[in-house]
């Protein structure tokens, strides 16, 4: 337990890290030597990482992978995934290899508009508001004309705007629910400030209306957002080939393994608890391009366990076929993500990421992290159907325990061949390890 503190913002980094180590570290130095260990050795490249954020101490870092032989579209992509998690890489880079001699993954974009909503209450004359609005919309979207006016010049800006009535689930609620076309860009500061001068448009007309009583006039806006929920900005990523064509290196014949494949996929349709862990999975893959990319992971994965949850129960987010002696895998998704603006104009590695994918545009970007969800959903679905997911996984876990041991590069070598015929489980490393070492295997287990 430590004091609370007054004016932490305003401190240096050093006098914060102070705080840190002398109220939390009892004056352990070390820690400053850590923090310290992870800035930037470019000066210029730290300051623009200080301020992303706020009350920034140091950098976090994760790792960058990358999964080439990605075919989408019938263009090869070397993917960029930043993730802590082992196994995933590994696992789509095997999933793109598979498909890369099957065709490749084939994505569509269903659609790329975005919401936005004014959230107000007025207890009024709904009829009275309806027909206000019906003489108004066209005024109400002219008011954002200077701030939508470069999006409209690159072929967007503000597509619809309608009023809903919500009364019957909250009384004197009602919404102006706004669509948008933002382009190339996530549009999330683009949106929120048409939104901000629509709700001021809304309470100033009403104010003025003569068909409103004053009472009537005293409009409440509540909020005004964007909803990270875009079912319209939807893309689809799948594969497909001939049942025959699904060889196996398993023992298992193509026809077992897409029978077992479909029947996986169904499970995680009607059955939540495997479609929680089904589409974790999905976003191992999806995360993973969209942090590389610049993106915003958690709208993301907000977006997709909505769309999960459309039809009034949480399922899949992808869906599998046998038809016609054709096996078919797919996914659909909301996938609000940008390719300029925010950090993919400011952090270098986000810049790389976007170059080493041919600098895509938003649409493109859309496929691409489709299609790495679906190859991380097709590696695990086809390890659990076939030899189970511990065993490549615990593989190349195998070094993260070696590294918690504290084993030499000598020592990792010898265990690298000694699991290459066995199931490696944490507890048959460290047991094997201590024999090595000589040390008892219970005063591993205490530490």
């Amino acid at each position: 337990m430590h004091t609370p503190i007054k004016g932490f913002s305003k401190l240096s980094r050093d006098a914060k890290i102070e705080w840190i180590v002398n109220e939390i570290f009892d004056g352990n130095q070390s820690v400053v030597e850590l923090l310290n260990s992870y800035l930037h050795q470019d000066a210029k490249v730290q300051k623009l990482h200080n301020e992303f954020i706020e009350n920034t101490i140091t950098n976090y870092y994760l790792p960058l992978g990358v999964a080439p032989n990605f075919l989408i579209n019938d263009t090869v992509y070397t993917i960029p995934m930043a993730i802590e998690e082992s196994s995933v890489v590994a696992a789509a880079a095997k999933a793109a290899q598979f498909w890369l001699k099957r065709g490749g993954f084939k994505t569509t974009i269903l659609g790329t508009e975005k919401i936005g909503h004014v959230h107000f209450m007025y207890s009024g004359d709904r009829e009275k508001l309806r027909s206000f609005f019906n003489d108004n919309r066209v005024n109400l979207i002219n008011s954002t004309d200077d701030i939508t006016a470069n999006m409209r010049a690159r072929g967007g800006g503000i597509t619809d705007i309608t009023l809903v009535d919500k009364t019957a689930e909250l009384e004197d609620y009602y919404q102006l629910d706004v669509r948008f076309q933002t382009c190339d860009s996530m549009g999330a500061n683009f949106i929120n400030s048409c939104l901000e001068r629509l709700a001021e448009s809304l309470t100033n007309t009403i104010a003025s209306d003569t068909r409103f009583s004053e009472e009537e006039k005293q409009v409440q806006i509540v909020m005004r957002i964007l909803s990270n929920y875009t079912p319209q900005c939807l893309v689809r990523a799948e594969v497909s080939c001939p049942i025959e064509d699904l060889t196996e290196e398993e023992g298992v014949s193509p026809q077992e393994f897409a029978e077992k494949f479909y029947r996986a996929v169904r499970i995680a349709e009607i059955e939540p608890y495997r479609a929680t862990t089904h589409n974790k999975g999905i976003f191992n893959g999806i995360d993973a391009v969209v942090i590389a990319t610049g993106n915003d992971f958690r709208a993301v994965e907000a977006a997709g366990h909505t769309h999960a949850s459309k039809n009034g129960k949480y399922s899949s987010l992808t869906h599998c076929s046998i038809k016609d002696n054709t096996f078919r895998f797919w996914i659909e998704i909301p996938l609000s993500v940008g390719v300029v603006g925010g950090l993919t104009s400011l952090h270098p590695m986000v810049k790389f990421s976007h170059k080493l994918l041919g600098n895509p545009s938003a649409e493109e970007l859309m496929g691409i992290i489709a299609a790495s969800g679906l190859a991380q959903n097709f590696a695990a679905l086809r390890a659990l159907v076939t030899s189970g997911i511990q065993k490549g996984h615990m593989k190349m876990h195998l070094f993260n325990i070696l590294n918690q041991l504290e084993a030499t590069d000598e020592e990792k070598t010898f265990f690298v061949n000694y699991f290459k015929d066995k199931v490696v489980s944490h507890s048959a490393v460290v047991r094997k390890f201590c024999e090595m070492r000589q040390i008892p295997y219970e005063s591993m287990i205490k530490k």
